[in-house]
């Protein structure tokens, strides 16, 4: 059973065994002793004393465990040994009095360098860490500045207050890459030491003196200090909503997608159907959910993590093994959505269409009426919407169910009509394309007057949604007649690719069927205003301010010379007699009656 002693090393508390805690006192006393200047021994040997500590922490594996010989002399090997080091003013002069021991270079850490710096510290930082001069750094640091219009200052900001500067001679060492050992640290503080020295001996009072008297260096150091202190205030501000935000991603992506993969497995809806039969992917929907959790949830996780870093100082790493498997998940996360979406654009990768054509016996004189049906288990007015959605047939089936018809009005040469229904979906190739259109339900009826087109089409569930639609084209010949139904406005609303020649507003009006147009047979004549004499046109637009004239509206005026104007500002009905009446949006009700000898005007409104 061993003796175990509580030391404080460098402000870290450590559990030693009494024979390890003898030895390391001497071993320090015999640095002591080796030290070849007594002046700042007592930094050199707390700086050494840190770096013992920072060994010890590095190989203890909990903060209870008990250091022993073992550790000790492990840390001594990296040390190394005070009469292989002992050091005096020659070794400043490349002229060793002694051979000294080869050491490895030690692992190179980024530190921002202050005794060597130009602003913060952060080029010369960066050369030591790179290898390079200094001023290559900062030459390099000028010319990104200038190709990225300024971005690199914010980079050069962000750098001088994420990195550390090198303060401590432990630090310093790690800038550099120099081994960790007495001998180096008594170098680097009789370095320092000495350009301390040289500095104040070589100090112009006078340049110094006169410069505290004008003000400027204080006036430039509290200025930098200010916009320093902004700039902080602003990335914390900035970190702290980008934690925000990632919280209430993270909170709502676990909510949904636990919601939506937990769904899948203990129960069934009506939504999840929709998902089984909208995408051609065969996962379940709590893997495309834990998927998406990862792929789009691991960002986020990185993004708090920053914002933590941000916010609070000396925040401990998730350590890289977490920072591997974190990445690795998220590959793989993004590898299979990637699977699954190729999987999904394959499935819609080709169009397939199925023609029906089939004889509708109407011919020249024949009025044919066109109305579109709608099915009351689904819908109740006709009106194309063009979503697919799934529904419950009469037997209870599942279906999907689309208004997505489209209506197109064509003359012919013909006897006799015809008509001809499309039916398009996608598809992995064209014959599966052409499977699912060939599959879609669609029906229409003629009774040799009216022609009911379904307003809808079905499909089986198992035939997945992919685009189904039914383009519907009826062929007239020349000299029949058609009237179409107020409930077919919205399937007939095409462009000139279709070449329809029924266009919107023509509903609920007889047409003639011509070669390539139609003809109204019962619209208001509009010969007569065409005919009108320019004298009637100006002394009409007279009698109307601009404001109207330029509404857009239109005007009737009939063979008396009595007139009737509508547009969006109201209505103007004006006689031969000079009676008017005016009701405007604006300016209220105006009535103006006149006879042989008296006038009655009356303004109501505004």
């Amino acid at each position: 059973m061993n003796k175990t002693v509580n030391i404080n090393l460098a402000g870290t508390f450590f559990h030693i065994d009494e024979d390890a805690f003898g030895k390391l006192q001497r071993y320090l006393e015999a640095i002591r002793k080796s030290l070849s200047d007594p002046q700042g021994s007592d930094e050199i040997i707390k700086d050494i004393e840190a770096r013992i500590a920072e060994l010890f922490s590095e190989k203890l594996e909990r903060s209870t465990q008990v250091v022993t010989l073992k550790e000790l002399d492990e840390v001594i090997s990296v040390m190394g040994q005070p009469e292989d080091y002992m050091v005096d003013e020659e070794i400043f002069e490349d002229a060793p009095p002694r051979s000294q021991k080869r050491a490895q270079a030690s692992h190179k850490q980024l530190f921002r360098d202050e005794d060597n710096k130009f602003i913060g510290g952060v080029s010369s930082g960066l050369s030591h860490y790179l290898g390079l001069d200094a001023v290559w750094v900062r030459l390099i640091w000028i010319l990104l500045t200038l190709f990225s219009s300024g971005f690199f200052i914010v980079v050069y900001i962000l750098f001088w207050i994420l990195v550390p500067a090198a303060v401590t001679t432990s630090e310093k060492l790690k800038m550099t890459g120099e081994p960790i050992n007495i001998s180096n640290i008594e170098k680097k503080f009789k370095e320092g030491y000495e350009n301390v020295s040289e500095k104040v001996k070589n100090v112009d009072y006078d340049k110094y003196g006169n410069r505290v008297k004008s003000g400027t260096s204080g006036f430039f150091d509290t200025l930098g200090s200010v916009l320093l202190t902004l700039f902080k205030i602003f990335v914390k501000f900035f970190a702290a909503i980008l934690v925000f935000v990632a919280i209430v991603t993270l909170i709502s992506l676990i909510i949904s997608l636990f919601f939506a993969g937990s769904i899948d497995i203990w129960g069934h809806g009506d939504w999840v159907d929709f998902y089984n039969v909208g995408f051609a992917s065969d996962g379940p929907l709590w893997l495309v959910s834990l998927l998406t959790l990862f792929a789009v949830g691991i960002p986020f996780f990185g993004l708090l993590i920053l914002g933590l870093k941000l916010l609070i100082n000396n925040l401990k790493s998730i350590g890289t093994p977490a920072k591997v498997i974190l990445f690795v998940v998220w590959l793989a996360s993004l590898i299979g959505l990637g699977i699954l979406g190729i999987r999904e654009a394959t499935e819609r990768a080709f169009d397939g269409e199925f023609t029906s054509e089939y004889a509708l016996p109407a011919k020249a004189g024949d009025t044919v009426k066109l109305k579109m049906v709608s099915n009351e288990n689904y819908e109740y007015q006709p009106r194309r919407r063009g979503r697919l959605t799934l529904e419950y047939d009469e037997n209870d089936e599942k279906i999907l169910y689309s208004t997505d018809v489209r209506l197109i009005v064509r003359s012919t040469t013909d006897s006799v009509g015809r008509l001809i229904i499309e039916k398009r979906a996608e598809g992995s190739d064209y014959l599966s394309a052409k499977e699912r259109a060939q599959a879609i339900d669609y029906d229409y009826n003629f009774d040799g007057e009216t022609l009911a087109l379904n307003a809808y089409l079905t499909t089986a569930a198992e035939n997945k949604l992919r685009d189904q639609e039914v383009e519907v084209i009826v062929y007239l010949p020349v000299g029949t007649i058609i009237y179409a139904d107020n409930n077919t406005y919205t399937f007939h609303r095409n462009d000139s690719y279709y070449r329809d020649i029924l266009d919107n507003g023509d509903e609920e009006q007889y047409l003639m069927i011509e070669d390539g147009k139609t003809r109204c047979l019962d619209c208001p004549d509009k010969d007569e205003f065409d005919s009108s004499s320019k004298d009637d046109k100006e002394e009409w637009e007279e009698d109307w301010d601009e404001e109207w004239d330029e509404s857009g509206g239109f005007y009737i005026k009939d063979e008396n010379g009595d007139f009737i104007k509508v547009n969006r500002n109201g209505l103007k009905i004006k006689d031969s007699d000079g009676d008017k009446v005016i009701i405007d949006t604006t300016d209220g009700i105006q009535i103006e009656a006149t006879d042989e000898t008296d006038t009655l005007k009356v303004n109501i409104g505004n």
